[in-house]
């Protein structure tokens, strides 16, 4: 399997310390990273094994509260809602309490069968959802459908022979990347001892590296 996990979700803000309050304070997620400079900045929050970013530039505005998580609509998107993962049932109300008492408006819990859930929005409109997975599944995929789907009936795991095999892979030496919107803050998080560059990154851009070069 070549996907891991989600490795972040990123979302739009018009006011950065705003975000920062709902999700670092009142939700509890670790602010790890950030990068801002000309009006932009871009945040790091982090949840078990995956993170959660936000843009904030001059002309970001909220996004419209169209809909309530999971109710059908005809407007043409494509994201529905964020559903985070709490420990245990004692857990999924201690937020509940949590936002409640922070003023945050919070549907449920709901009994899903398989997870209970409570629903909220943060303060750009983003619907989000908190669950408890009730039940461990113990044979995948565990459908319940009054339709059907035979290509769900193949199996949990890639079926093979419905796309083309790797005829070309990358070599080694074209393993490169370009330079994006933070790659200079690297240099500045190794030299302040914020951060350490992994085995995989290559020679040249590792900023220990380029500074010991200079």
């Amino acid at each position: 399997m070549l996907i891991r996990g989600i490795n972040h979700l990123a979302f739009i803000t018009d006011d950065m310390p705003k975000t920062i309050r709902f999700y670092r304070d009142l939700l509890g997620l670790e602010l790890v990273a950030g990068i801002g400079h000309d009006g932009y900045r871009h945040y790091f929050f982090q949840m078990g094994n995956g993170q959660i970013a936000f843009f904030e530039y001059d002309i970001a505005r909220p996004m419209k509260r169209g809909k309530f998580h999971g109710t059908p609509t005809a407007e043409p998107v494509g994201f529905d809602h964020v559903a985070f993962t709490v420990e245990n049932k004692e857990d999924l109300f201690a937020l509940k309490d949590k936002l409640e008492a922070a003023g945050v408006a919070v549907d449920g819990a709901v009994d899903h069968g398989t997870l209970w859930s409570i629903y909220f929005f943060d303060p750009n409109n983003i619907p989000l959802e908190a669950s408890w997975d009730c039940v461990e599944l113990l044979s995948t995929p565990a459908i319940e459908d009054d339709d059907p789907l035979a290509i769900a009936a193949e199996g949990a795991g890639p079926q093979p022979g419905h796309w083309p095999e790797v005829s070309a892979p990358t070599p080694p030496e074209a393993m490169v990347a370009r330079p994006g919107n933070g790659f200079a803050m690297r240099a500045s998080f190794v030299e302040r001892g914020l951060a350490r560059a992994k085995p995989g990154l290559p020679a040249e851009a590792r900023p220990e590296d380029q500074s010991a070069a200079e």
